[in-house]
């Protein structure tokens, strides 16, 4: 069980959802159950979840990695009504973490978007921010949120100049 299970850890994408340095690491991987489907280009981590790629941290009750069978193009991180989902990672430009939770957080890697919706919460060097949705564009470092659809969750954000 143990030689399968580090072979279908084997078998998961190169994850290029990093820093440079990032993306030469090793991805380790923790979950209480894992599904790997690599016809559809579909793993799925579920059961307080993590993936570690060098700086980059991503933790969930279930975590998907969707590849077009040579690199990861996309992930989905859900939290459930105990955690929320969690994505923490060094930016070349930010002396701190960026660092975020949300009830669903996505990646898209190729254009280096950090979407977060439902209890939107991101700290960015000491400015933070917060609503129902919050968008963070990694390439250009600039953050864009929104009240939630029933207004509850209003846009708030701290800055420290």
């Amino acid at each position: 069980m143990i030689n399968r299970l580090c072979f279908i850890i084997f078998l998961i994408p190169t994850m290029v959802i990093a820093l440079a340095d990032d993306a030469t690491q090793p991805i380790k991987v923790k979950a209480q159950t894992v599904l790997i489907d690599e016809k559809q280009g579909l793993s799925v981590y579920t059961g307080k979840a993590s993936v570690v790629q060098g700086s980059l941290i991503l933790s969930a009750e279930k975590i998907q990695l969707f590849s077009n069978q040579t690199e990861v193009t996309k992930v989905i991180a859900k939290g459930d009504k105990k955690q929320r989902a969690h994505y923490q990672q060094s930016q070349p430009s930010q002396s701190r973490f960026i660092e975020a939770t949300a009830d669903n957080i996505t990646y898209l890697i190729q254009k280096e978007l950090v979407h977060l919706r439902g209890h939107a919460h991101l700290v960015q060097g000491f400015d933070s921010f917060s609503g129902g949705t919050l968008d963070y564009d990694i390439k250009n470092d600039k953050v864009i949120a929104n009240k939630s659809k029933d207004g509850a969750q209003r846009v708030r954000f701290k800055i420290k100049l």
